[in-house]
C-alpha cells in the first residue's frame, strides 16, 4: 500500500464494508482466478511468501530470516523482488552501497544486505540471472499473489493483531483474496505476534508462530528513553507498540504512508520537533534505507517458535533440486 489503509478496513465489518461488498466480490473472483492460474516452474528450489493482506502482514522479515535459515543450511538464497515504486522495470542485482531506494524499492535495499538479491517485474528472468549468480534457492518477497512462478513451498504471512481484518476484498476491506482461496494456495499459514486477531480465520494447518522483538543490542538502549518515533510502513502501529513495550518513553509518534519518500521538509521538521521536546529521533529500518541519511532505526530480530518445522517444510522444498 502506498498510502494508509482506511480505518474502516481494520474494524469488525459494518456498515461500509457491506455496503461495499459487491464491489469487493469482483475483485475477489478476479483475485481467486489468479490464486489457481497455472504458473511457470523455475530451475531452482522456489519459496514464496504473500500476506493475507495488502501490506503490513510482515512479508519481508519473513523473507530475509528464512534467508539467513537458508544460508545456515548451507544454501545461497537469492530474493527476487519487483521493487516497489521503481521506475525502471529491468532486472538489476542490487548493491546496497551504491543503489537508492528509489532505484530499486526499499524492501530490496533491507534484502540485498541480506542476501544476493535481484528486482524486476519478469520474475521467470530474475530466477534464470540468479542461477547465473551461484544461487541454489530462490525466495520471492510477496510472490504469492502473482502467480510469476511457481513455489516448492508457499508462506502465507498473517498479522496476529490484524488478522484479516473487515474480512472483505477491496474496497470493503485489506484482504488480498478471499480467504478461502489464500489458504487453499499456501501451504502453511505464519502467524506473526501474540494478538489474538487470526484466530477468527478458518482452520488450517500447519501454523507457525514468530513474533518480532529488538535486538538485544537495540532492546537495550530503549528502555526509559526518551524518544520522538516516526514510521512510514504498512502499519506504523506495530512500531509504536514495539517501542512501548521496550519500555521506551514515547514523547510523540508520527505516522507516514507505507514507502512514503522523506522529503528535506520532512526530515527537518522531525528533528526540530525531536529536538524541542530533547528526545532521540527514532524510525524503522524500512523508513531508515528510504531516507538514505544517517538516523537512528531500531534493528529486531525475527524469532520462529518452531524452527525445527520451518528447516523442515524448506528441506522439503529443497528436495526438488
Amino acid at each position: 500500500m502506498s498510502a494508509q489503509a482506511p480505518r474502516f478496513w481494520g474494524a469488525r465489518a459494518g456498515f461500509l464494508s457491506y455496503s461495499l461488498a459487491p464491489l469487493a466480490a469482483i475483485y475477489g473472483a478476479v483475485a481467486s482466478a489468479r490464486l489457481r492460474r497455472k504458473a511457470p516452474r523455475a530451475e531452482l528450489p522456489t519459496i514464496v511468501v504473500g500476506g493475507l493482506t495488502l501490506g503490513g502482514d510482515g512479508k519481508t522479515p519473513l523473507v530475509l530470516a528464512l534467508a539467513e535459515m537458508l544460508q545456515e543450511m548451507g544454501e545461497r538464497a537469492a530474493i527476487l523482488s519487483r521493487g516497489f515504486g521503481r521506475a525502471d522495470r529491468g532486472l538489476v542485482i542490487v548493491d546496497a552501497a551504491r543503489h537508492s531506494a528509489r532505484e530499486v524499492g526499499d524492501e530490496a535495499l533491507l534484502s540485498a544486505q541480506k542476501a544476493l538479491t535481484i528486482v524486476g517485474a519478469d520474475r521467470a528472468a530474475a530466477a534464470r540471472l540468479a542461477k547465473a549468480q551461484g544461487a541454489t534457492a530462490l525466495l520471492l518477497d510477496d510472490g504469492l499473489h502473482s502467480r510469476a512462478l511457481e513455489p516448492d513451498l508457499a508462506l502465507l504471512v498473517v498479522d496476529a493483531d490484524y488478522g484479516a481484518g473487515s474480512g472483505f476484498c477491496p474496497p470493503a476491506g485489506p484482504l488480498r483474496a478471499p480467504i478461502a482461496a489464500q489458504l487453499a494456495a499456501a501451504d502453511a499459514l505464519v502467524v506473526i505476534g501474540t494478538g489474538e486477531a487470526w484466530g477468527a480465520l478458518p482452520a488450517f494447518a500447519p501454523k507457525l508462530h514468530a513474533q518480532l522483538a529488538p535486538t538485544p543490542g537495540s532492546a537495550a538502549t530503549l528502555a526509559g528513553a526518551k524518544l520522538f518515533a516516526f514510521a512510514g510502513i504498512g502499519r506504523p502501529e506495530k512500531f509504536r507498540r514495539t517501542l512501548s513495550d521496550a519500555g521506551a518513553q514515547l514523547c510523540d509518534f508520527r505516522a507516514f504512508p507505507d514507502h512514503h519518500v522523506y522529503s528535506r521538509a520532512d526530515l527537518a521538521a522531525l528533528e526540530r520537533a525531536a529536538q524541542a521536546q530533547g528526545a532521540r529521533l527514532i524510525t524503522t529500518r524500512k523508513d531508515a534505507v528510504r531516507i538514505g541519511s544517517a538516523v537512528e532505526s531500531l534493528s529486531v530480530d525475527f524469532i520462529f517458535k518452531e524452527e525445527a518445522r520451518v528447516k523442515a517444510l524448506l528441506r522439503e522444498a529443497l528436495k526438488r533440486r
